[in-house]
């Protein structure tokens, strides 16, 4: 008997909205413990919990009846994401997070399909019945259903590019802004014919709308660019955020409306900001088609009449032996050579000998936001040493070596210097300033913006070119070697 109360008291909608409403302060309070990288493992595993708490309350609710596909699903998802989270490399990473964020906007247009078709006619003719819609939940649900569809097939364009298996270089087509222009249009008219019509026997268009949307989030992503995939990500992330708030909605659930709109708001931010540190508004790295080759040839990136002076890994060592300060500069590069703990390793040699050593972390630097953060982390360099572009940027006048692994269009002067630059304005790590600069690069080629860095040709900068793994491995070795 006393199990009836209990079950009463579980599926009661007071304690059903008490739990959202705990699940809430926890995204919350785990999303504030995101913005440091000391805080940021702890905020990650409460907003998991407050996660935890959403299911289970919706979960309990009566209307949720079928448990065994519920749990197929579970059993599903949890075969793929887990093998897949824990076998991802570090450099593999942003490619994972652009992924699965296009599964959140995926499942937010799905939703939204799904609750269409509880709108149309069911039985035998003559017998038909159909649930009522009003006008605001079709409005949330056609929203859910061209952003959520534009968020999962852009994302998917967005992980072929870093995973190079579309090219990195934006894809243009004739009249490409036109095309998408009348795509969108045509998405938009077919939703606004479905909120003012009904969704009543309007299948056919529903799904047009789906076509278009997967056209647009492909059309949009293919032209953009390597060097801008960071705020695209950031982009994206937020499209499905909101997607999912208006699926939230849709569904009349309450954690899911909170959910959405803080990762949808927090999104929308993060691209405020990376585009800020690109010094390019938002419409600029959607439709400018950043690197292009024609960006390129214009930027004249070519190392005509110039000249590089290159170093060897025991003169390297000797000099950041002997450094007072040293300041070190990671970008993809690091990642892509598995690096970061060699990195730590010749950190804790240089302390040991007196040096004070920094990082100075780009807010693009990678491929997705806190790329670099994330890859020290996992090699224990401690936070406190993770120096961000305005607070270390006054540091470089003072600094004896600065040791670039792999950055390339973040410590370019030709940001402040040259105007028919395609990254003129964009705020970079002043690592020109120092005493001396070191880099440690494959080869001369251009980053993913496709344009010469000056840096390389000034005359306090030397260039060791290795595989960063290898050569960091080998100024570790030299290093040791002094005594």
């Amino acid at each position: 008997m006393t199990d009836v109360p209990l079950a009463s008291f579980l599926q009661d909608e007071d304690f059903i909205t008490a739990c959202y409403i705990a699940a809430a302060i926890l995204f919350i309070y785990g999303l504030r413990r995101l913005s440091g990288p000391s805080t940021a493992r702890s905020g990650n595993l409460i907003a998991a919990v407050g996660m935890f708490i959403a299911i289970v309350a919706t979960l309990l609710k009566e209307e949720i009846a079928d448990f065994e596909l519920i749990a197929i699903g579970v059993v599903v998802g949890t075969i793929i994401g887990v093998p897949s989270a824990r076998a991802v490399k570090m450099t593999a990473m942003p490619q994972m997070v652009a992924l699965f964020n296009g599964v959140g906007g995926g499942a937010a247009a799905l939703i939204a399909w799904v609750e269409f078709r509880e709108f149309q006619p069911k039985g035998p003719a003559g017998n038909q019945t159909q649930e009522l819609v009003t006008t605001d939940v079709m409005i949330f649900l056609m929203f859910s259903t061209v952003v959520g569809t534009v968020s999962f097939f852009g994302s998917l364009i967005a992980f072929g590019k870093l995973q190079e298996i579309v090219s990195g270089r934006p894809i243009l087509i004739k009249g490409q802004q036109v095309v998408n222009a009348l795509i969108l249009v045509a998405a938009l008219a077919g939703a606004v014919y479905l909120v003012a019509d009904g969704p009543v026997d309007h299948e056919g268009i529903f799904i047009g709308v789906l076509v278009l949307s997967a056209l647009l989030g492909i059309l949009m992503v293919l032209p953009i660019g390597g060097a801008d995939m960071p705020v695209v990500i950031s982009m994206l992330n937020a499209f499905t955020g909101l997607a999912a708030a208006a699926a939230g909605f849709t569904l009349d659930n309450t954690a899911l409306i909170v959910a959405g709109t803080l990762v949808g708001a927090s999104g929308t931010i993060l691209t405020r900001l990376m585009s800020e540190a690109m010094n390019r508004s938002l419409g600029n790295v959607l439709f400018a088609g950043f690197g292009a080759p024609a960006a390129i040839a214009a930027a004249g990136g070519d190392a005509e009449g110039k000249t590089h002076r290159s170093t060897t890994a025991d003169d390297a060592a000797i000099q950041l032996a002997y450094a007072s300060k040293v300041v070190v500069v990671p970008g993809y590069g690091m990642a892509v050579a598995q690096a970061q703990h060699a990195v730590r390793e010749l950190t804790d040699e240089l302390e040991k000998r007196g040096v004070e050593v920094d990082f100075a972390i780009h807010p693009v630097a990678g491929r997705m936001p806190g790329h670099m953060n994330v890859l020290l982390a996992e090699a224990d360099v401690s936070y406190d040493k993770l120096k961000e572009m305005d607070e270390i940027n006054p540091e470089f006048p003072y600094t004896d070596v600065s040791l670039v692994i792999g950055a390339n269009d973040v410590t370019n002067p030709a940001a402040r210097t040259d105007e028919s630059s395609p990254i003129y304005g964009m705020p970079i790590l002043d690592v020109d300033k120092s005493s001396a600069v070191i880099v440690i690069k494959r080869s001369m080629n251009p980053g993913f913006a496709g344009i010469d860095n000056e840096l390389y040709y000034e005359e306090n900068t030397s260039m060791l070119f290795s595989d960063a793994k290898s050569g960091v491995a080998e100024i570790l070795n030299e290093v040791k070697a002094l005594g």
